[in-house]
Order: C-alpha cells, then structure tokens, then sequence
C-alpha cells in the first residue's frame, strides 16, 4: 500500500490491513506466520520553513500485529513470537535535506525518517517496525544448551561425544577459583 502526498494532500487515509505471510521480506531475522494485522491513519503534515517553502511531511502512525518465527540464539530452533506494537513516525522528503553538506541533526531530528519518489509503502515502514520490535536474543527454554561448536550436533535432542578441546590458556588463572570460593 502506498502512501503518496499527492493523495494525502486530498484526506488524510485510514488504513486496516492483513498482510498474509510473504508479503514482506524479514529475511533471516524472522518468519512471518499467518496474517500480520495493522491498522492506522496516514495524513501530511505541512512544515513551514520560511515565507515560501512549505515541506509536506507525510505521518504515519497506526499499529501492527502478527504472529513471528525468530531463531533460537544458541540453537538456531524456531521460536514462535507474538509481535506487537504501535507507531507514530514522520517521514520528510528526502531532497528537502539533501544539501550534500555535512550538519549536525538535533534530538527531535533524529526521529525523522525519508521519502523519495512522492510516497511511502507500508510495507517497506512495517518491515523497519517489525525488525525494530523483536527482541535482541531469543532463547527456546532458559536452560538451551546450543550447538556444540566443533561437530555442530544440537546438544538439547543428542548428547555430543566430542572431546572437550584445550582450555584456552588465557583462563587458566581463573581454573581453580571456584574450589577456593566459600559457599
């Protein structure tokens, strides 16, 4: 769904949309599975920078949900996670700063992202959302025993019978510590 200023000049728009598995690509980071669900308001917003320029913002801002498949990170396993947040972000053009000058940006300014060609798809905005919204590290169970790093077996389905390798000598200061530690 495309968002163009042009369109918004006239309403702003309401949107409601299930987009189905597939329709936007996660990459590796998660897998959509079943319907992502999201709804909100798209209208522009006009910013006066002077007697004549007049810069059309477009805001968005609505909210998603939708049910994710996101790796395990010790045993890569799929891990189902409901995702759901709501947004509100504001998008200039992106000529409107591209002076080809570097300039410092304040806080507020930070939280501004771009356009170009006239528009924004939701699509391209829910991916950047959904990314954004998942959590740095997902485990299966809290007690996830991982992959073994040298034959790559899932220690949590099969016990590894790999030798234990040599300890990395930087350690070895520490090995005994434990048994001198006072429960």
């Amino acid at each position: 769904m495309l968002f163009t200023v042009v369109d918004l000049e006239r309403d702003p728009i309401n949107f409601s949309v299930a987009l189905p598995p597939a329709a936007i690509d996660f990459g590796v980071e998660a897998e959509q599975l079943g319907n992502l669900a999201s709804e909100g308001r798209a209208e522009v917003l006009h910013e006066h920078r002077g007697p004549k320029e007049i810069v059309a913002d477009i805001r968005l801002k609505g909210s998603f949900k939708g049910m994710f498949q996101v790796p395990c990170a010790r045993c890569v396993d799929p891990v189902e996670q409901i995702l759901a947040e709501d947004f509100d972000l504001l998008f200039r053009p992106a000529e409107v700063d591209a002076n080809g000058a570097e300039h410092a940006i304040s806080t507020p300014e930070t939280e501004i992202g771009y356009y170009e060609n006239g528009g924004i798809a939701l699509e391209d905005v829910l991916r950047e959302q959904v990314l954004l919204s998942l959590p740095a590290r997902t485990l299966c169970k809290p007690d996830c025993k991982g992959l073994c790093p040298r034959c790559g077996l899932n220690r949590n389905e099969t016990a590894c019978s790999c030798e234990q390798g040599p300890s990395d000598p930087r350690w070895e200061a520490l090995a005994g510590l434990s048994s001198r530690i006072k429960p």
